[in-house]
């Protein structure tokens, strides 16, 4: 009885879940935000500082934090980390010359204790370009199997076309979900 009284909670209720968007600077995290709150491409420039939208998807509203990636800005994203419940880390699966820089900050946030209970999503952006790596390249080039702490799902997408980006909002939806149950 009290978890059917608890799901049936969670309709009524407009509690919100903080995501930070993160990834390196022309990954397309501005683009996947727009998508999400608009369905469309709108056209973006290099983000200073931060977007915030709220999302509503299958009655849960995610605030999404869109941080900027460039390298001045990079020293600045813990101070968004606190009371952040999901991550998605975006990365340009076609920028092979700063994969090594992308793994490399995405293994230093999850060092980040305000971060250690945030669930993952790693979206591989760019796969419409024929020569993105494979989301299985990509797994294995940022070693997410040794991830233990941390919930995690890597999904290939293309942010102008909005291919695979709900997928990703799915997985997360259900992670709220499990949340709320347990």
């Amino acid at each position: 009885m009290g978890i059917l009284f608890s799901k049936l909670w969670t309709y009524f209720t407009d509690k919100e879940h903080k995501i930070i968007i993160i990834g390196l600077d022309n990954a397309g995290k501005t683009t996947i935000l727009y998508q999400f709150l608009m369905n469309e491409v709108v056209h973006t420039s290099p983000t200073i500082g931060s977007n915030v939208e709220t999302i509503k998807w299958k009655n849960i509203n995610f605030v999404m934090w869109d941080i900027g990636g460039q390298e001045s800005l990079r020293q600045s994203w813990s101070t968004y980390f606190i009371n952040t419940e999901f991550i998605i880390f975006v990365l340009d699966s076609s920028d092979k010359e700063r994969l090594s820089l992308s793994k490399g900050e995405f293994h230093k946030i999850l060092t980040n204790e305000d971060l250690k209970k945030a669930a993952i999503l790693i979206f591989a952006n760019k796969q419409d370009i024929k020569s993105s790596l494979s989301v299985a390249d990509i797994s294995k080039f940022l070693n997410l199997t040794s991830l233990k702490n941390h919930a995690w799902h890597i999904q290939a997408c293309c942010a102008l076309s909005g291919e695979g980006l709900y997928q990703g909002l799915e997985w997360l939806s259900n992670k709220v979900k499990n949340q709320e149950v347990s």
